[in-house]
């Protein structure tokens, strides 16, 4: 461990940079405070060489949406042979685009919100399609592959959907429209292929849209206020989706638990947030990780599985 030179990879170009470099930066100061040697790299299209120039032997991989997400870092790494924090290609790839994960998780018995697809061929679309496609009013719009929930619409108008899905287009080429469930959102914390626990967030919006997130007024409840039979199997569901995907690492997988108490599996996050008031270190400190704690046991399960080499 004391050999290794960790490169926390951060920013980018997506639209969540600014959060990306959030993320990085705490985990640069954890990683300082473990006594590790380290670089801080901004990516740009230049991190192939920055990576090689500052001699880095383990990557630790804190780029939110993009390329950094969606496996496109994670190859370079491996044709470069540094091993790497959190999922592989083929996981981050699917995990990043919400259509092929939800039909991952279907044909893996997971429930999902019924939703359906439009491109941009054809979401110049009647104001009530999604009647067509036995939704009805309230729904989300989301781009298929965008994350901090940029680019998501809440639909309570349905003279407001077309215009939510020209929104979501601009985000990229296609939009997932999909059904409200009403419920408790909760979020599971996976770490090395076992579940830690979980938050239940309450916005004060009408969602955990990018402004809740990031801006305040949300309410986090640790241990989400659910009885032990159906919080048992909410880790139980997030460590399946966290599975099929063929994650590893640490994740956070975003569910809503209805008023039935059945529990539908939203997407997991691959890379998510680690600033230390993000979801993940909060559900690791009720399971006995400090944010320090967290970051070397990523660290350490990046050496162990080797991802990279």
């Amino acid at each position: 461990m004391n050999k290794q030179k960790i490169g926390v990879i951060m920013g980018g170009l997506s639209a969540e940079r600014e959060v990306s470099l959030n993320s990085g930066m705490a985990v640069c100061n954890a990683v300082g405070e473990l006594g590790l040697s380290y670089a801080g790299i901004d990516a740009d299209r230049n991190v192939c060489e920055r990576l090689r120039a500052e001699g880095i032997t383990l990557a630790f991989i804190a780029l939110h949406g993009g390329w950094g997400e969606d496996g496109s870092i994670q190859g370079m790494l491996e044709i470069m042979g540094i091993p790497y924090t959190g999922s592989g290609v083929l996981a981050s790839a699917l995990a990043m685009n919400k259509e092929v994960s939800k039909k991952v998780f279907m044909n893996n018995g997971i429930r999902v919100a019924p939703f359906f697809v439009l491109d941009g061929k054809n979401a110049d679309v009647a104001e009530d399609a999604y009647l067509q496609e036995g939704l009805d009013i309230p729904l989300f719009v989301k781009p298929v592959s965008e994350g901090s929930s940029v680019g998501v619409s809440f639909v309570k108008d349905g003279s407001l959907f077309k215009k939510s899905v020209s929104d979501a287009l601009i985000c990229g080429k296609r939009v997932i429209v999909e059904k409200y469930i009403k419920g408790k959102e909760v979020h599971i914390g996976i770490l090395g292929n076992r579940a830690l626990g979980g938050v239940e967030v309450r916005p004060s919006s009408e969602f955990y849209d990018y402004k809740a997130k990031y801006e305040g007024g949300t309410q986090y409840i640790l241990p989400p206020e659910l009885d032990v039979e159906t919080y048992e199997r909410a880790r139980d569901a997030a460590l399946e989706a966290h599975m099929a995907l063929g994650c590893s690492g640490a994740t956070r997988v975003d569910l809503i638990v209805d008023d039935n108490r059945d529990i539908y599996v939203l997407e997991v996050n691959t890379i998510p947030g680690m600033t230390r008031t993000s979801l993940l270190p909060k559900i690791a400190a009720l399971a006995g990780y400090d944010f320090k704690a967290l970051v070397r046991e990523i660290i350490d399960d990046a050496l162990r599985s080797g991802e990279g080499v």
